[in-house]
């Protein structure tokens, strides 16, 4: 029997090289696998038929949109995960769910080894590879540009060779993934971190500097996940498709950060993530009047190691796992409503509501009504700064001998 490789397909260049590419290297046939984590761009159908034209023996396509916003894209507003306080991990929460379908494909079509486009500076190839050993252990990894040598030049020259359906004069200077969560940009120009991005780089979001009208939207939220927006019903899909639409009008969830990759070296990144940066400072705004101060505090240094587990392809790790609990727990109370404008590149929180919410009005005021028993300060400060009390008296008996 033919040996059969599972291929990640995105049904651009590279990866439609490198199925007739895998194919004349190993002898094996390939498997094409294309899943759609809210991309957009051309149908899942066109994808599937230029993979079977470009010589794939079967071609698998599967719909993930609804799966990613559930369980990929909700975790991730639940931990506030931004890697190093920027990155939303528009990336790095795909690769679990591209790699959960290229498992299940290779499993369906009796394939023992997965290949992935990756090169060897980034860190997607980490992202795949660990995750098919955690779900597939007993499956191999090829990356064609990293292990075959399937230069960008060598892969235009093969395709107009092979008469490919497949356009090969297009020059992008730049690397470009999305799916809903956002979409990132690298590479070219953008390389030189001196050179500010230019606006044809941007595609989900309007240049903010000449905004419409400001956006007031309210969100609400049901232990965390957005249930409601203005009022409607909506799923976490929808959510964030709707705030895509309406906070990328205004320019919001602009990013431009150089990152610490996980290989070692660091690298410009620009981002947009409209949708995923209105959710997260709603949903951070809730869980300020919903979460007690001491979960509160230890939650953000969850979040951060959350986010940088993520980061680091560890989706499937058991530390993430047990972070997830501790997540999930935090958010038992986090519901209620957040009204935001969206305007000139910013989503700013004006108005919050709960019926779980731990601000108490009459402790708050200062006005008549005030229930907080002022007499009890004192002995709280004392207390309070006891120990500093006694090693500052330390010092200054020491330092006068």
């Amino acid at each position: 029997m033919t040996e059969r490789i599972v291929l990640a397909y995105s049904g651009g260049l590279d990866t439609s090289v490198a199925i007739g590419w895998i194919g004349e290297a190993t002898g094996a046939e390939v498997i094409a696998v294309a899943v759609d984590v809210g991309q957009g761009g051309e149908s899942l159908e066109t994808i599937r038929q230029r993979a079977l034209g470009c010589g794939a023996a079967e071609a698998y396509v599967a719909d993930a949109s609804d799966e990613f916003a559930n369980e990929y894209c909700m975790p991730t507003l639940q931990a506030n995960a931004l890697y190093q306080g920027h990155y939303p991990l528009v990336s790095a929460i795909s690769r679990p769910v591209i790699v959960k379908h290229l498992v299940k494909a290779a499993r369906e079509f009796g394939a023992t080894t997965v290949a992935h486009g990756c090169t060897g500076k980034g860190n997607d190839q980490v992202r795949f590879e660990v995750g098919i050993q955690t779900l597939g252990p007993d499956l191999k990894c090829i990356a064609p540009v990293r292990d075959l040598a399937l230069t960008r030049d060598k892969a235009i020259a093969f395709a107009e060779e092979k008469g490919l359906p497949i356009e090969t004069t297009k020059k992008n200077p730049y690397s470009i993934d999305q799916n809903v969560w956002g979409r990132a940009v690298e590479t070219g120009y953008l390389e030189d971190i001196w050179n500010a991005p230019t606006k044809d780089i941007y595609d989900y979001t309007a240049t903010p500097e000449f905004p419409p009208a400001p956006d007031e939207v309210t969100i609400s939220f049901e232990a965390g996940i957005p249930v409601a927006i203005d009022g409607v019903k909506v799923t976490p899909l929808q959510a964030i498709k709707e705030l895509n639409r309406r906070a990328g009008a205004q320019g919001v969830g602009r990013i431009d950060v150089v990152e610490d990759r996980l290989v070692g070296i660091k690298s410009r990144e620009i981002y947009e993530a409209p949708g995923a940066m209105a959710l997260i400072t709603a949903h951070k705004h809730l869980e300020d009047i919903t979460i007690e101060r001491e979960q509160a505090r230890f939650k953000a240094t969850v979040g951060q190691r959350w986010a940088e587990l993520v980061y680091d392809g560890q989706w499937f790790s058991p530390l993430k796992r047990s972070l997830d609990a501790f997540i999930l727990d935090t958010q038992r109370y986090v519901s209620g409503d957040i009204r935001m404008v969206l305007h000139g590149g910013q989503a700013i929180v004006n108005g919050r509501r709960s019926e779980t919410s731990l601000y108490d009005f009459d402790l708050a005021t200062y006005d008549t009504g005030d229930t907080f028993d002022q007499s009890m300060a004192r002995g709280f400060i004392e207390l309070w700064g006891m120990s500093a009390k006694v090693a500052s008296g330390r010092d200054i008996r020491v330092a006068g001998k």
